[in-house]
């Protein structure tokens, strides 16, 4: 196999969805996150080979709510997929996601944007697409980069803020 074949086959390989076949089989994936503004924690089985459970979601989307209005969302189930894959590939596939930001009401997303810089009018994080995290044990350089090389989404570095953001939108990344 020549190197060009090879890199190839290690990129498709890496850009495969979140969703392909593991070598996992039909284990379940599990995560465990804690909302830092509510001070609610949930560790849950969301996907067992390729089948997301219809409950666990539920129960995902409940705790990913916008913590202001008490609104909820249908969260995108490939940014479950995400950060389980991040646990991965940073070594901690136990570790604790601790969520900053997930859903958005339009109207909380209004006025963040009125009272914060570096917003989007048309963020992510309202059409539950969207989380801004860190990942316990594990450095926000780290969890950066991991993303950027995951390369199935935008990844935003806030480090003075000490959180991560990842979405399943365009591939991009910035730093704030």
């Amino acid at each position: 196999m020549n190197r060009r074949h090879f890199l190839g086959l290690a990129l498709a390989a890496a850009a495969a969805p979140a969703f392909a076949k593991t070598r996992h089989g039909n284990q379940p994936r599990i995560l465990t996150l804690h909302h830092l503004h509510t001070e609610e924690r949930l560790t849950v089985a969301y996907r067992i080979g390729d089948h997301y459970r219809r409950d666990a979601l539920q129960e995902l989307n409940r705790l990913l709510r916008d913590h202001r209005t008490d609104e909820t969302t249908a969260m995108d189930p490939r940014l479950f997929d995400l950060l389980y894959d991040l646990q991965l590939r940073t070594g901690h596939p136990d570790a604790e996601i601790e969520v900053f930001s997930a859903y958005r009401s339009p109207k909380t997303n209004a006025m963040l944007r009125r009272t914060s810089r570096g917003v989007a009018r048309k963020s992510l994080h309202m059409s539950g697409k969207a989380i801004d995290i860190r990942l316990s044990g594990c450095s926000n350089r780290r969890v950066k980069d991991t993303a950027i090389a995951l390369g199935r989404g935008g990844v935003g570095y806030y480090p003075r803020s000490s959180f991560v953001h990842v979405d399943t939108g365009p591939v991009r990344s910035w730093r704030a």
